[in-house]
């Protein structure tokens, strides 16, 4: 039996590219599709999870949804990677930063992702898994910003379970050197790991958990684009 469409994405094998760019709106998505892909075509929009393929540059390239939160972004990616034989993703999305110095509007690439999250528990693996990205994904995203000149870090991020913590424990993270606080990086990063692929989480900061800055929902849907210029930079 046939693995494709699968229970959550409606495409069909050859309509996804090898290389997907994914945020949680799917309005963000359509976004992307419309100011970053030349003729593109939706493939999915199964429970309202846009997802299409266009080409930019010469490359062939999807962008898809992923909802909010580990379980989601882990049942996208898994089928993504394991059934539609897509080779790179890249997460595009916002996160809350626990750092002084990182500001609202800045870019974290996220080379690691702790996690409060028991996922990594179906690997029964004797000891703790660190999740991370890939390196070259990394490089090439570091010098991207560096070449656009977009104000970025690059380091942890903590993939949290709760948006809405009863405990946080925000200072502890901060004193491990934790960036920011977003909620799948550490799933996507566990996935790729799983199926041998590559993964990176770029993140905008939309608020700060310490200072109180903070952005609005149209401004995180539409104005979150230096984000995108990398990921769109480093797709191939």
């Amino acid at each position: 039996m046939a693995n494709t469409p699968t229970p959550h994405i409606g495409a069909r094998k050859g309509e996804i590219a090898e290389t997907v760019i994914m945020a949680g709106d799917p309005l963000r998505v359509k976004f992307m599709a419309e100011n970053y892909l030349e003729n593109p075509v939706l493939f999915n929009q199964v429970r309202g999870m846009l997802g299409y393929t266009g080409m930019r540059d010469g490359r062939r390239i999807s962008v898809m949804g992923h909802g909010m939160g580990g379980p989601s972004i882990g049942i996208y990616t898994y089928e993504l990677y394991n059934f539609y034989d897509v080779q790179t993703i890249i997460r595009v999305g916002s996160a809350g930063s626990i750092q002084e110095d990182l500001h609202v509007g800045d870019l974290v690439i996220a080379t690691g992702a702790c996690t409060n999250s028991n996922y990594a528990a179906q690997y029964e693996l004797p000891g703790t898994f660190a999740p991370i990205a890939d390196f070259q994904l990394a490089r090439r995203a570091v010098e991207a910003c560096e070449r656009m000149g977009y104000r970025h870090r690059v380091g942890n991020v903590l993939s949290s379970d709760m948006f809405y913590a009863a405990n946080a424990h925000n200072d502890r993270w901060q004193r491990m050197g934790v960036l920011a606080v977003e909620m799948e990086i550490a799933q996507l990063y566990m996935n790729a790991a799983y199926a041998k692929k590559k993964a990176l989480g770029i993140c905008t900061v939309s608020d700060h958990l310490i200072t109180g800055e903070a952005t609005t929902a149209e401004q995180r849907q539409t104005t979150f684009t230096k984000m995108m210029d990398v990921a769109f930079a480093i797709a191939q």
